[in-house]
């Protein structure tokens, strides 16, 4: 067997272990990568780790950061009240106020579970007080959140656009980012009139009940003191002073993050901050790490107090992921694999069919492991086909490859589907979890086809 099909096997083999087991794919690709890279292509450590992307780490941890900074001081939540708020009795357009909320949630930088994990049990409740659809309800959000999800300041964008601008292919993200919003809200669009959406735009609530949006955590945040090290810090915490009969140290005292009134100074900086990362981001091309963690900053420097649980509820997991991912991608393009594939791929009798089999490959793969993964190692396998002569356009080819890749996260094993079950009110779960089941078995096999269709066929 060659050391390239050695290295691809390995790849599949960290997809069935991350799916059999709970344990995250980026630790199995660090170890791959050191495995693979010693034993297969020769290399020493540290051309290994010189590997690691460390430009997407930065970006990775600055708006992750920035978004739990937003999530602890109420900011979400006070986005999320002011859009109920906007209803006005109009029953039918809760599903869409929903479906908008996660978009822009994950448009601005959200990770895709986080922002289902803010929205879901709020939607899911407006679902079961007005005898909306909960499956309607639930799939409304995941697609809205992976509608705003291709942005060219998200995190899913931000793969995308860096593996294909690495690649040296035309790049628009503009037309990866159109495409994700408007295929997913099409697809909301046909579930909204087959899941009684017609009915409910008839419905009005001449007073609908005010309701608490209780504050959701996208991350549990850490415990204890927060100045680690510190042995009198930890003296301290609040625990150990209780015991002793004092008071904890207000430096390590527990902050009731998430519960502030509406419209607060420091509320409204954040939205300004998150306005002036899009327009640095956007309009003068700066870094998306760096200017991420420079707000964050700032918010962190107005009210130290209220942001000190914001580090431990950086996407740590998901961060791992991706640079894990990232990091083998790099040891299989250093020997060769990438090639090696991509030549398979591209030599195949019909272009065509070469491009519909990843489209394949990579919805089925997403909708049992993470899409980032996906995202991380097949675009990159895709690379060599599309600089050859096979007629497939490659921006055509990278928006539906993306679009097929994450639309499969309705799937009830997948983290976004995972939620809307675990979060579903006044259902039979067994019956829920069937319909989750059936229709993301529908996406995952039509979709890529009809993307297909629309991204590769008919251009060419």
């Amino acid at each position: 067997m060659t050391p390239h099909l050695l290295s691809i096997y390995t790849l599949a083999a960290m997809f069935v272990v991350a799916t059999i087991w709970p344990i995250n794919m980026g630790v199995l690709a660090y170890v791959g990568a050191f495995l693979v890279g010693t034993l297969l292509a020769g290399q020493a450590a540290k051309e290994i780790i010189a590997g690691f992307p460390s430009g997407l780490f930065l970006t990775l941890v600055g708006i992750t950061w920035l978004f739990a900074l937003a999530q602890n001081n109420g900011t979400i939540d006070w986005l999320v009240r002011m859009a109920v708020r906007a209803v006005k009795g109009r029953i039918g357009a809760i599903p869409w106020i929903m479906f908008g909320i996660s978009a822009v949630l994950t448009a601005v930088g959200a990770v895709s579970p986080g922002a289902v994990a803010i929205v879901a049990p709020i939607a899911l409740g407006f679902a079961f007080r007005y005898q909306i659809s909960p499956l309607l309800m639930g799939l409304m959000v995941v697609h809205g959140a992976q509608a705003g999800g291709f942005s060219p300041i998200s995190i899913y964008g931000g793969i995308t656009n860096g593996v294909v601008a690495k690649a040296g292919l035309p790049l628009s993200p503009m037309t990866t980012f159109a495409a994700s919003f408007f295929v997913n809200a099409a697809v909301a669009l046909l579930l909204f009139m087959a899941l009684g959406g017609r009915k409910l735009m008839q419905a009005h609530a001449d007073r609908i009940e005010p309701v608490t949006v209780p504050h959701v955590e996208i991350a549990r945040p850490a415990t204890g003191p927060q100045i680690f090290g510190d042995s009198e810090a930890e003296a301290l915490s609040r625990r150990i002073g209780k015991e002793g009969g004092g008071e904890s140290n207000r430096l390590v005292a527990e902050v009731e993050e998430g519960n502030q009134p509406d419209g607060t100074p420091y509320q409204i900086a954040t939205l300004a901050g998150l306005a002036l990362l899009a327009v640095l981001v956007l309009a003068f091309n700066l870094d998306i790490g760096f200017v991420s963690l420079t707000i964050g900053l700032a918010l962190a420097l107005w009210d130290p107090t209220m942001q000190k649980r914001a580090m431990a509820q950086v996407a740590w997991p998901e961060i791992v992921l991706i640079t894990g991912v990232s990091t083998y991608v790099a040891v299989l393009e250093h020997m060769g694999t990438i090639d090696f594939v991509g030549d398979s791929v591209a030599g195949m009798a019909s272009p065509l069919l070469a491009a519909l089999m990843l489209f394949l490959i990579g919805a089925v793969v997403s909708a049992f492991a993470s899409s980032t993964a996906v995202l991380g190692s097949l675009i990159p396998l895709a690379v060599p086909f599309l600089q050859g002569d096979t007629g497939v356009g490659a921006i055509g080819f990278i928006a539906g490859m993306a679009v097929a890749s994450t639309i499969v996260d309705v799937s009830p094993f997948s983290t976004n589907g995972a939620l809307v079950l675990a979060n579903a009110r006044g259902v039979d779960r067994q019956v829920f979890f069937r319909k989750l089941l059936n229709y993301g078995a529908l996406v995952t096999l039509v979709a890529p086809v009809v993307l297909w269709l629309i991204f590769v066929v008919l251009p060419g």
